[in-house]
């Protein structure tokens, strides 16, 4: 390579360091805003348990994303009226969200302005508490199936969810979703791909559950019933250049940082801020601004997230 190509082509020595270029000097991939439809909001990073491979590293002491409040989540309701922005679905992820003292505060304000409401939790004891399991009926009579709750139910079987979660922990969240059920909430199902079985296994694993328990999720709905690959920051995978696309046979649209950001507080901030991403929570270089006019940018898939989870994995956090 000449001096003049050397230039223009810069050769990074590792992976993953330069946003503009990989490190076999090839222009990086880079994703633009096609349509603002999903907007996440992290409730904050606590959580009642610790799971053994959590996506952020929630737990009952890591309050890194401390919690939001429902003027802080009005504020962007209020910019995406002004601003007429498409978005179809607002998501609120921990975390446990309903650990979070203004969870049903938040989705009502969301509600009430129009839009879908998705809640990720483990349907545990936060929420299993008298005054939100009260608000959560009262949302789910007001606005019906506008109100979704997805449980993260890492396998069909309680002796490999409890392996994530710890001893018990299938047991208390299938008590969550038959609370769930009885109360007419509509429900779906995050699980994962730990165990080496097929898609069509695990998901006729988890269509025997929900027959068996009356839940009325479908499991064969990938929307419904989420399977996520794992994530390993340290695992061998390709970067993402822009001819890939064409090698994939995939569209930058097709990637969730094309149609979704989420809205995260820092500890010891004064305001949030808009990320690219719901899994690259601590990554500075996914902060895009504290609008969402500011987040509207193109990402630079500069993340081994981003190409075995989004691009590779084809994985959406999105209902």
């Amino acid at each position: 390579m000449n001096d003049q190509a050397a230039a223009a082509h810069p050769v990074v020595l590792d992976k993953f360091q330069d946003p503009d270029w990989t490190a076999r000097g090839e222009r990086r991939a880079r994703v633009a805003l096609r349509a603002l439809e999903t907007l996440w909001f992290n409730t904050g990073t606590l959580c009642n348990i610790e799971c053994r491979n959590c996506y952020i590293l929630s737990s009952p002491s890591n309050d890194a994303l401390v919690y939001l409040t429902r003027a802080e989540v009005e504020g962007y309701l209020a910019e995406i009226a002004r601003d007429g922005l498409p978005i179809r679905e607002i998501g609120f992820t921990g975390g446990e969200p309903f650990m979070n003292p203004e969870m049903i505060g938040m989705a009502e304000a969301a509600l009430e302005a129009g839009h879908e409401v998705l809640i990720l939790t483990n349907a545990m004891r936060p929420m299993m508490r008298g005054s939100v399991r009260s608000g959560l009926a009262d949302l789910a009579r007001r606005f019906g199936a506008r109100l979704t709750l997805r449980i993260s139910l890492d396998h069909w079987s309680a002796e490999h969810h409890d392996e994530e979660r710890g001893a018990g922990g299938f047991a208390k969240t299938v008590e969550g979703m038959r609370w769930l059920r009885d109360a007419g909430i509509r429900m779906a199902v995050a699980g994962r791909t730990l165990w080496g079985e097929s898609d069509a296994e695990a998901r006729a694993g988890y269509a025997r559950l929900f027959a068996a328990e009356g839940f009325d999720i479908d499991a064969q709905d990938p929307g419904l019933c989420v399977l996520f690959p794992e994530m390993d920051e340290g695992a061998e995978v390709p970067e993402i250049t822009e001819s890939c696309w064409g090698i994939l046979g995939k569209r930058p649209d097709s990637v969730m940082c094309s149609n979704a950001r989420m809205v995260v507080k820092r500890r010891g901030e004064t305001a949030p801020v808009v990320l690219a991403c719901t899994l690259l929570t601590y990554d500075r270089q996914f902060e895009l601004g504290r609008t969402l006019r500011e987040a509207a940018r193109p990402v630079a898939l500069n993340h081994p997230h981003c190409a075995k989870f989004c691009v590779l994995g084809g994985a959406s956090c999105s209902g």
